[in-house]
């Protein structure tokens, strides 16, 4: 139904936009640095998830109707700003503790909370949705089929792509983080990094454009 040269060329053009670090790897590196590879992964598959929901939205409309209602799209870039910037400074404030927490576990209900904030984070990406919206109807084809599946056709290319580049930089940043902890007047230097780091991908999602 879709020309294989058509989902070649939007891969290409979908990793030129994913391996330049933004919200989701920025995220997923915060979190390696404050809890570890475990969590790092879980958000990268979070923030996959809430991606392949963006890729839902924009083929059923939604990605055009955010473009089309300013006000719309600048409430939900919000919102995930000041999601991120809470989620940055409670990393801030708790870094004192994390010594145990380098020592222990993270329990299962931490991971569920890991997984639902990376969905939170992949499904406010204003940059994912601008790519979808405006990007993704290039490659369709409207004499191959109805409009709405080539595009989950097509697009289903990104979450796949991002989700591979982003474990390499959420693995990368765990394996720092366990250099950095084998000395304890580190530790929350760690905590205050990944707050910070987090922080900053608020900050600069509230200030971003809108296309």
């Amino acid at each position: 139904m879709v020309p294989l040269s058509h989902m070649v060329a939007f891969g290409v053009a979908a990793m030129i936009i994913i391996v330049i670090p933004g919200p989701n790897v920025m995220f997923s590196v915060g979190r390696a640095l404050v809890l570890g590879r475990r969590a790092a992964v879980l958000s990268v598959v979070g923030t996959g998830m809430g991606t392949t929901v963006c890729l839902v939205a924009a083929s059923l409309g939604l990605g055009a109707l955010l473009m089309a209602w300013a006000m719309l799209f600048l409430a939900v870039k919000i919102a995930g700003a000041l999601y991120l910037i809470f989620l940055g400074a409670n990393a801030i404030r708790e870094r004192r503790k994390l010594s145990e927490a380098l020592r222990a576990e993270i329990p299962a209900a931490d991971e569920r909370r890991v997984l639902r904030q990376g969905f939170l984070v992949g499904v406010t990406n204003p940059k994912t949705v601008v790519f979808f919206a405006a990007v993704l109807p290039q490659f369709a084809v409207p004499e191959a089929g109805w409009l709405p599946l080539q595009f989950l056709v097509i697009g289903a290319v990104f979450p796949v792509l991002q989700v591979l580049s982003d474990i390499v930089w959420a693995v990368g940043a765990a394996s720092a983080r366990q250099w950095f902890a084998r000395s304890p007047r580190r530790v929350e230097a760690i905590g205050a990094t990944g707050g910070a780091m987090i922080i900053g991908v608020g900050t600069t999602v509230a200030f971003s454009g809108n296309g």
